[in-house]
């Protein structure tokens, strides 16, 4: 423990007693709404394989039959039935990856053949990089995590609003692609020529 004490004689005055249990269950209840999120998210971002489709779902299934079966009957037979099932299973998924990597490897030689060259990089980097999951929680104003894209987006917006208004000036500019130094130095009223380089 920390060293820090509490005054748990508090808790024997009734008012004191029901705070305590409506902020220990307003916690509780923010910890399953992180959680029910988390495991949302984990549902909505949870990809198989691209080559894994429906077909060896029933392959999956079949193999946890006959496990089932085999834990609760270890018999030689049931253990014979379970190696020939996990044989045929990986047969059939190496057979599968074999023929989508054979067709994604003929795709990337046609784009290399046509010149399209940016479906060419993009290809090889999906294959270097593989699945790259992103986490979409950030914190609120009140450092509470948010899950959701509406609140995700208001987050951001509330948050570059603030950063991007010195002191509640906005700033008033000619055309979006160019800012000038002394635009800048007009709206802001601070020197900032090292910061704005090109222009």
């Amino acid at each position: 423990m920390d060293g820090e004490r509490f005054n748990l004689r508090k808790l024997n005055e009734l008012e004191v007693r029901k705070q305590y249990q409506t902020e220990i269950t307003n916690r509780f209840a923010a910890l399953e709404n992180i959680k029910e999120n988390i495991k949302t998210s984990a549902k909505e971002l949870k990809q198989h394989k691209p080559w894994f489709d429906e077909e060896c779902l029933g392959f999956l299934d079949q193999r946890k039959q006959v496990k089932v079966q085999w834990i609760h009957d270890p018999s030689q037979s049931n253990v014979d039935d379970l190696n020939t099932v996990r044989r045929d299973n990986s047969r059939h998924f190496r057979n599968k990856k074999k023929v989508y990597l054979k067709a994604k490897i003929e795709e990337l030689e046609t784009n290399s053949k046509i010149k399209n060259i940016s479906d060419l990089y993009r290809g090889i980097n999906d294959f270097k990089k593989g699945y790259q999951p992103t986490t979409n929680i950030v914190k609120d104003d009140k450092s509470d995590l948010v899950a959701d894209s509406h609140s995700i987006l208001a987050r951001w917006r509330n948050y570059f609003s603030q950063i991007l208004n010195v002191h509640g000036v906005k700033l008033k500019l000619r055309h979006p692609r160019c800012v000038c130094n002394n635009e800048v130095k007009d709206n802001v009223g601070q020197n900032t020529t090292s910061l704005l380089a090109g222009c």
